[in-house]
């Protein structure tokens, strides 16, 4: 059923209450120590449950990071603004899951001795690895160098004081881990019917064209390493994946963020976080809608502007495209996702007000109002059970495109089609080709990169890539821009406006980048506190 792993799950938690520690694998071991336990495969499937629950929330806020969203403020990631704090729940969560998958790598082999068939505790090893890899890129994209550590240490181990690890060393068991992944885990469709939502082998070829894929091309833009082999591992992993046979698009791009991309009949779903059941069996929910509703993360003029025409030209291209003088006119003859990204006139809204007209400025500041996961009975019930898909395979599809682009220069028409077209032949905007490319003088690169932004908008994927593609230096430090002020607004709350009578949010004045610095995250305090061999990353 739908909560299966994060019910079995909530009992395992009175055995691991310990590994919630905000040091570095600083606990002793826990109960799971016992010899009553890791005997059979039940007992394997309750440890490895237990790192289902660190699968992430929906990303509801980490577009504001980005150019492609603005809250009711400004955010400090964005205009440059933040300290190194204190504690940071993403290191510290991290190590708490990495601990806990070691645990399961180093006991469940006991497993064979007590009858268990090994290819079933590879399973469940690969699983553990799966999630160990999945912290440690985490990490690495934020930290760039950190510890590794590959196994559960004792209170005064000596690993424990030891410095970072280079993150090509971190990354190399990145990739072992999720090879192993791709070998032992079954397929989607070998798959238990109770077993939905666990992983699979097209789930870890998926998410290592993830994590190759950005070190491929931050290593590119930012001058180091070897950034034709991680491209080459992430243009192989997708076309691993894609050659599975085992995804494909969901026919309704709106859907997917609905009940109704829910489930093993959604092909397109890779791994997902679930959510359930419902109002009665209320087992773990989320208030995405609620949260958006009141301006967490609004649309931006960039976004918007990035969307296509119909036509498959930009805004400043097309023939189709005319000045808009109405809110409503902004969104016709657009790329059909914009409609199902922002919200329109006519569009199924909330309880106090069922059907949306315009956007509350006092919340939804920008003038555009954020769409995913609206539904108007979750609104109403303060609650909602849509899950969230964390990797999909229109992701997948853009990895391989963009990987093929960046090892080559260029990319074919067949390998268009059998990617960023799938994309745009489900939104209904025209297909791109080399010829179409050079008729109207675009650049396929910078194509390519816009379908990636408009078909994963909102989905926090924007602030990673402007920091692997050494952009965002140039685009975080722009004044952030709104939709225009038209009168259907009202005069309740008057923003400020530029000479275009466009809404403006933050003056580039006030917001920074800075390229020597702000490409790594800050080390928390505590830890360099606690581990004297770790180094501050630079300028912080």
């Amino acid at each position: 059923m739908k909560y299966n792993i994060k019910n079995i799950a909530a009992i395992l938690l009175v055995l691991l209450v310990g590994i919630t520690s905000c040091d570095v694998d600083r606990l002793p071991e826990t109960q799971l120590s016992d010899p009553a336990f890791w005997r059979n495969e039940n007992d394997l499937k309750l440890a490895s449950n237990y790192l289902y629950t660190y699968l992430p929330s929906i990303p509801v806020t980490s577009d504001v990071w980005s150019d492609d969203a603005f809250g009711t403020s400004a955010n400090s990631i964005s205009d440059g603004t933040r300290i190194a704090p204190a504690t940071d729940g993403n290191y510290n969560n991290a190590y708490s899951l990495i601990r806990a998958a070691n645990n399961i790598i180093e006991k469940a082999p006991r497993a064979i001795e007590n009858g268990v068939d090994p290819q079933v505790v590879d399973r469940y090893l690969a699983e553990a690895k799966f999630f160990r890899a999945w912290a440690y890129f985490r990490l690495v994209k934020r930290y760039g160098d950190v510890p590794l550590i590959l196994t559960t240490l004792s209170e005064d181990a000596e690993e424990l004081y030891a410095p970072a690890a280079l993150r090509a060393e971190v990354l190399e068991v990145v990739y072992d881990d999720l090879d192993e992944g791709a070998q032992y885990l079954p397929a989607p469709s070998e798959l238990a019917s109770g077993d939905y939502g666990r992983l699979t082998n097209t789930a870890a070829l998926a998410f290592k064209s993830r994590v190759a894929l950005f070190e491929g091309t931050r290593a590119k833009y930012h001058g180091y390493g070897d950034p034709e082999f991680h491209l080459t591992l992430a243009k192989e992993a997708a076309e691993a994946c894609m050659n599975a046979g085992e995804h494909a698009l969901l026919n309704v791009y709106f859907d997917i963020f609905q009940y109704e991309g829910e489930g093993p009949g959604n092909k397109e779903n890779i791994l997902v976080k679930q959510y359930g059941v419902n109002v009665s069996e209320s087992i773990v929910s989320h208030t995405t809608q609620r949260t958006l509703e009141t301006g967490a993360a609004n649309p931006t003029k960039a976004l918007a502007d990035a969307y296509l025409m119909e036509d498959g030209l930009p805004t400043d291209k097309s023939p189709l495209y005319a000045t808009p003088e109405s809110i409503l006119e902004v969104f016709e003859n657009r790329d059909p996702r914009m409609l199902d990204t922002f919200f329109k006139e006519g569009d199924e809204y909330i309880g106090t007000q069922p059907v949306f007209n315009v956007p509350n400025l006092s919340f939804q500041r920008t003038g555009f109002a954020n769409r995913r996961y609206a539904n108007l009975t979750d609104w109403q019930n303060s609650r909602s059970y849509i899950d969230y898909t964390i990797i999909r395979y229109a992701e997948v599809l853009l990895n391989y495109a963009e990987a093929t682009y960046e090892l080559n220069g260029n990319i074919t028409d067949e390998e268009l089609n059998s990617s960023i077209n799938l994309l745009r032949q489900r939104a209904g905007v025209a297909q791109i080709s080399n010829s179409f490319v050079n008729a109207n003088g675009l650049d396929m690169l910078e194509e390519i990169r816009r379908e990636r932004r408009v078909e994963l908008a909102l989905e926090g994927f924007r602030y990673w890539d402007l920091i692997r593609w050494k952009t965002a230096e140039d685009i975080l430090p722009r004044t952030v821009l709104g939709n225009y002020y038209f009168d259907e607004y009202g005069t309740d709350v008057t923003p400020n406006v530029n000479e275009d009578n466009i809404i403006v949010l933050q003056e580039a004045e006030n917001r920074s980048f800075d390229p020597d610095r702000d490409y790594l995250w800050p080390l928390p305090i505590n830890e360099l506190g606690l581990n004297p061999a770790l180094e501050q990353n630079p300028n912080w």
